[in-house]
């Protein structure tokens, strides 16, 4: 999976940056897109993209990444686990490693949105999509986190819960004419990768302090 999604990332971001061939697919999803909201002209389906779109702010994602570090380390805590506690730092460095990936990212690439407007002088640019990786990590690792001491099928949930919500924003924000497709894709990537890695860092320790996976 790892090398899946960084050959992905990697493909996506060279044709961004040399504006090649396989842009061509974001121009006819987003052209597939806007006929079929013309078409089936459903308000429902515009208010849910819309709403999809704005759980991946900043202001709802990062909030709910806490959230569920506090009741991850209280979980732990309660369990005897040794470094009960680390959940919070890791939540905390989590929320402020996301600007620090996807900002200079967006600058470098500078790429215009859907709309094809040149970008004013206050604007990062598109690529990646901020939004799809706020909530990719920020629902993801708190998911991580609380897992810690779920039960297999608690576990399952999770996952699955985090996964259709992940893409829910990046759909939505696709449906919306927010972004261009890759932009997402490459959001998913990037927060995948970050995940896979993050899930394979001991986080907690053994009953009675000695520290272990």
């Amino acid at each position: 999976m790892p090398v899946v999604l960084g050959v992905v990332l990697l493909l996506v971001s060279w044709q961004v940056a040399v504006d090649g061939p396989l842009l061509d697919l974001d121009r006819w999803v987003r052209h597939a897109v806007r006929e079929t909201r013309h078409t089936l002209h459903s308000t429902l389906l515009n208010h849910l993209g819309k709403a999809f779109s704005d759980l991946g702010g900043g202001s709802v994602a990062v909030p709910v990444l806490l959230l569920g570090a506090a009741v991850a380390a209280w979980r732990e805590r309660g369990a005897g686990l040794a470094r009960w506690w680390l959940p919070l730092p890791v939540a905390v460095v989590t929320a402020g490693l996301i600007p620090l990936l996807v900002v200079p990212a967006k600058a470098w690439f500078a790429r215009p949105g859907p709309f094809g407007l040149p970008l004013a002088a206050d604007q990062w640019g598109w690529y990646p999509s901020g939004h799809t990786a706020t909530a990719t990590l920020g629902y993801g690792v708190a998911a991580l986190l609380l897992a810690r001491t779920a039960g297999g099928r608690a576990r399952r949930v999770l996952a699955a819960g985090t996964a259709l919500l992940v893409a829910g924003v990046g759909l939505g924000l696709v449906w919306s004419d927010y972004h261009w497709l890759l932009d997402v894709v490459a959001s998913w990537c990037l927060g995948g990768l970050l995940l896979w890695a993050l899930a394979r860092w001991p986080l907690t320790g053994r009953p009675g302090g000695t520290p272990g996976a």
